[in-house]
């Protein structure tokens, strides 16, 4: 076969798969060449853009193995995983809805996953899950590319904090002790736990004046019109924005110059939340970045070795 035809086999691959066709991975995948061994679990996800920056870095390492996407289910994932575990796969990622359910479905969980309660990243080892988060991290290493700035030296609200990737945010921003942590969800109750973990890294007092460094409120225009005056930066955690309908999580009128708005979304590449903050001077990004460093931690933990940071850049032509 050409190069060319392999070049045009291969790009066929990143169609999404589904459960049915892990069912019968052998005949599905017997043509295809290289193999898939690598891929994105979600629904929806066919918006991910994993597969081209994950296929431009196996080229780049010369790994003869390909990923795809694959629609799966909240009530398909434990199937899934069970066909999963008798395929000659090297790992898989992890998107809406499935993180948080992952934990309870894998074998063992490195402390980056026990410690957020989810999982975004899956190494298969003698056909073990071996589970891992790379959000978190990935979220730290994009703010700081984004917009100069650590952590730690930041106030930040969280919304949606009650979902698997808020979760592994709120943890990497007590971690790097950054100076106040307020978690805002539909439900506060689902944070009320999250909350009780994380206050030992907030006893330490560093802001000056009467708010608390550690915070957690009912989702409401109120309810943030009183906090954004005491924030930083402000993230969305949720898929809210990935439709066009979707309304802005947080209004335009509630934000000021003073605000930096990381939108975990990624396409569309501007919501209305990052143009609601280019309405109120704020500055402001989409997830492509945290997509990009998560993504090549991910690789780091299926190869044990470096990224090949550069040529994944390049494929989502950040």
């Amino acid at each position: 076969m050409t190069a060319t035809k392999q070049l045009m086999k291969a790009q066929t691959t990143t169609e999404r798969y589904t459960l049915a066709d892990l069912e019968r991975w052998g005949e599905v995948a017997r043509d295809i060449n290289p193999p898939v061994r690598l891929g994105v679990f979600g629904d929806p996800v066919s918006h991910s853009l994993s597969p081209q920056m994950q296929n431009a870095a196996l080229r780049a390492c010369d790994i003869n193995m390909q990923y795809a996407r694959f629609h799966i289910r909240a009530n398909e994932l434990r199937s899934a995983l069970g066909f999963l575990r008798d395929i000659d796969f090297v790992g898989i990622n992890l998107t809406v809805p499935h993180k948080s359910a992952m934990l309870a479905q894998i074998d063992a969980a490195d402390e980056s996953a026990t410690r957020c309660g989810a999982v975004n990243t899956v190494h298969l080892r003698d056909k073990n899950l071996i589970g891992s988060n790379t959000d978190a991290e990935g979220f730290s290493r994009a703010v700081r590319h984004e917009f100069s700035i650590d952590l730690r030296d930041l106030r930040v609200l969280i919304l949606g904090a009650g979902g698997g990737t808020g979760r592994a945010i709120a943890w990497q921003c007590a971690l790097e002790n950054c100076e106040r942590l307020v978690l805002a969800n539909r439900t506060p109750a689902k944070t009320s736990a999250l909350v009780e973990r994380l206050r030992p890294f907030f006893v330490a007092p560093r802001v000056l004046g009467p708010v608390a460094r550690l915070d957690a409120l009912a989702w409401d225009e109120s309810a943030l019109r009183a906090q954004l005056p005491d924030i930083d930066l402000i993230v969305n955690a949720t898929p809210l924005g990935m439709n066009p309908s979707d309304p802005a999580p947080v209004p335009a009128r509630l934000l000021a110059p003073h605000h930096i708005v990381f939108d975990c979304v990624y396409a569309p590449s501007r919501t209305r939340l990052l143009r609601a903050a280019d309405e109120a001077g704020a500055r402001g990004a989409n997830g492509l970045s945290m997509l990009l460093y998560q993504g090549a931690l991910s690789f780091s933990i299926w190869f044990n070795r470096d990224a090949p940071i550069d040529a994944m850049r390049a494929a989502l032509v950040l």
